[in-house]
C-alpha cells in the first residue's frame, strides 16, 4: 500500500482521486484514469493525448489511459481519476 505523498507510476496518492460511477462531466486536472467496470467513454479532454476521439469508445475492466486530462464523462461503467 502507498504511503501518503508516495508515487507510483507517476500518481502522487496524497493529491486524491474522483470515483465516478456517474454520466456527470468530471472536471479537474487528472494524470491517469482507471477503469475498475467495463465502461464506454462519452468524452474525454486532454492536452496531450492527440487523437481525442473517444466518443464512444467501450474499455475493458482494468484498463488504464494515461496522460493530461481535464475533464471526462462516461456513457455507462466507472472509474477512478487521479488528480495531479
Amino acid at each position: 500500500m502507498a504511503k501518503a505523498g508516495s508515487a507510483i507510476s507517476g500518481i502522487d496518492y496524497a493529491l486524491g482521486a474522483e470515483v465516478i460511477n456517474d454520466t456527470e462531466t468530471h472536471t479537474g486536472t487528472f494524470i491517469q484514469i482507471d477503469f475498475y467496470e467495463s465502461s464506454t467513454i462519452d468524452s474525454i479532454v486532454s492536452t496531450n493525448i492527440i487523437d481525442d476521439s473517444f466518443s464512444g469508445v467501450s474499455v475493458d475492466q482494468g484498463a488504464h489511459i494515461a496522460g493530461y486530462i481535464t475533464s471526462i464523462k462516461l456513457q455507462n461503467g466507472a472509474c477512478i481519476a487521479y488528480r495531479i
